[in-house]
């Protein structure tokens, strides 16, 4: 393609409003536009990288076993009051009404109508299994959209269902999608990890996301540096050592005012992790659906509230009231275990915790010598805390680390959680009815569009990997005589005629702007005709962001065809 006639709006200027690298390449290097908060539109370029992602998905699906279809966007509600999930669901889901007032919702997921048309279809055990996948907008109203692509509302999605006859099917199915996602990002280039994660508002047993490593990713990923331990910290659990205590008689100690961790461990004269720091909830959803309860974790750990979420089987909690407090017998600022009316969850690595600094729940008042096992009563032991770096690997006792990511992609063994109430069912070899069993497996593709560029930049623009490039190459006509653009247009036509998608930039342009915006877009590989050279017979040739070099113009075609399959051989 011309550049003269492609639409590139390049910006010189970072957009104010553009906090990651990812969001202000894309906008300066004319990828795309904001229409409104968390939507954009695709310009051609973008458009080019999404179906070259697309492409490597496909095959990879294909691959793999799976089948491509097309679901609609709009879901009709009663699917998702059929599934149990149109309330817990909560506000993402943007719910609207037709002239006939149908109630109807944009969909952020699939399962619901992919359930529908397997309960209307699924007769047979002989049909079983089967993996549908398609790639396809989703819109979830997020609360506040941010960072371009990273986290809009609309998007562009692979989601994948499969249906089985029993779980061990599933199993395998899961290690076939995870091997698949696998292929998927090498292939991309890209430098990610796969990690045990929660199922989230999908729900289901078994999980695990892939990360593409990057500084600005929103999810910290903890990772043993020994083992192949990995987890979103959402889900990690990690080993630390209890501070070297003996056991005392609980005491009373006077706190006037003093209600931090830091404030209490200095005025009693003991490390923060010697303190029993306690946090009242109140509950939303499940066996404890608006009640309040408190939970314990050391005084230098965080609450994880995701675990807590799933010890109560909740959908959700929040930190409880001055007056919601009270209404338990605590006290704010002066919170303890000890008395407290109310169900008590504490970190399970507190189990044989001695010596402890507790609030007495009584005003400036705390409790020293709090032994778990002997002072508290009625409370449940669960993995509670948030896991930090330098805590001790559960599977191999090494060491862990946190690094932050971009969650692109995610897998889920869902069992009957969908089925079941969404009566999928077959005939199996007895002749007996039975539900089938289910795993979904999403990758979010625009996402990843963005995540490859949070990897794959430096300080002239972005540096696609050959495969995902919107051209591999660009060819740049320097100079303005008849016999550049003709040397030049010779060249164009004969790499097209070698099957390589080429952006000639013919413009009329100062050579500055010109090598400026073939930084600023990406391509990977540059052929430059000038004045000078034409007559040596020599074009330059080269890598974006590194020296190029001459090379006879009689090679050039040769040389990029070589280059270009070299890199793809490598990249599969």
């Amino acid at each position: 393609m011309r550049y003269s006639n492609c639409f590139v709006p390049t910006l010189r200027d970072v957009p104010a409003d553009a906090e990651v690298i990812s969001h202000q390449l894309l906008l300066r290097a004319g990828y795309i536009r904001r229409v409104t908060s968390g939507v954009y539109d695709y310009l051609p370029l973008a458009l080019r990288v999404l179906r070259r992602i697309e492409a490597i998905i496909r095959e990879e699906m294909e691959r793999a076993g799976a089948q491509e279809l097309l679901m609609p966007m709009v879901q009709p509600t009663e699917l998702w009051e059929k599934s149990g999930r149109l309330a817990k669901y909560g506000p993402e889901l943007l719910r609207f009404e037709d002239r006939h007032a149908h109630q109807s919702c944009l969909g952020p997921t699939h399962e619901e109508v992919i359930c529908d048309l397997m309960s209307r279809e699924l007769r047979s055990y002989k049909q079983l299994p089967l993996n549908l996948y398609q790639i396809q907008n989703k819109f979830r109203d997020e609360i506040r959209p941010r960072f371009g692509l990273m986290r809009g509302r609309e998007f562009v999605m692979k989601d994948a269902y499969s249906f089985h006859a029993d779980d061990e099917s599933l199993m395998a199915e899961y290690r076939n999608m995870f091997d698949t996602y696998t292929r998927i990002f090498d292939r991309l280039g890209l430098r990610f990890r796969p990690v045990e994660a929660d199922t989230g508002s999908i729900g289901g047993s078994d999980s695990h996301e892939f990360h593409v490593l990057a500084d600005s990713g929103e999810d910290v990923i903890a990772h043993c540096e020994s083992c192949e331990y990995a987890a979103n910290v959402e889900k990690a659990i990690s080993l630390r050592s209890a501070p070297v205590a003996a056991s005392a008689a609980v005491a009373e100690l006077e706190t006037p005012g003093l209600t931090s961790v830091e404030e209490v461990a200095e005025f009693a004269g003991v490390d923060a992790a010697q303190l029993l720091k306690t946090l009242v909830y109140r509950v939303s959803g499940g066996a404890f659906d608006g009640a309040v309860v408190a939970a314990c974790v050391r005084g230098d750990d965080q609450l994880q509230t995701v675990k807590l979420i799933h010890a109560l089987d909740a959908d959700a909690v929040e930190m409880a009231s001055d007056a919601e407090i009270e209404s338990i017998g605590g006290v704010t600022g002066f919170v303890g275990p000890i008395g407290l009316n109310a169900p008590l969850y504490i970190d399970s690595g507190l189990e044989h915790a001695l010596d402890l600094v507790a609030g007495a729940n009584r005003r400036d008042l705390h409790l020293t010598g709090v032994d778990v096992g002997r002072d508290i009563s009625g409370a449940q032991l669960v993995d509670l805390r948030e896991t930090r770096a330098g805590d001790g690997c559960p599977r191999c006792g090494g060491t862990i680390a946190l690094s932050r990511g971009i969650e692109v992609g995610q897998v889920f063994a869902l069992g009957r959680r969908y089925t079941e109430p969404m009566e999928v069912v077959f005939q199996n070899q007895q002749g007996k009815r039975e539900v089938a069993t289910m795993g979904c497996y999403g990758i979010g593709v625009s996402r990843l569009m963005a995540a490859v560029v949070e990897q794959c930049h430096d300080d002239g623009g972005i540096a696609w990997p050959d495969v995902l490039a919107p051209f591999p190459v660009i060819l740049v006509s320097m100079g303005k005589s008849d016999a550049v653009l003709e040397a030049s247009g010779e060249i164009y036509k004969q790499l097209q005629t070698a099957g390589i998608d080429v952006l000639w930039d013919e413009r009329n342009e100062r050579p500055g702007v010109k090598f400026k915006d073939a930084e600023l877009i990406g391509i990977p590989l540059q052929i430059v005709i000038g004045d000078r050279g034409l007559k040596e017979g020599v074009a330059e040739f080269g890598r974006r962001g590194s020296d190029r070099r001459e090379v006879a113009i009689a090679d050039v075609v040769a040389m990029a065809t070589t280059e270009l399959a070299n890199r793809a051989g490598a990249a599969i």
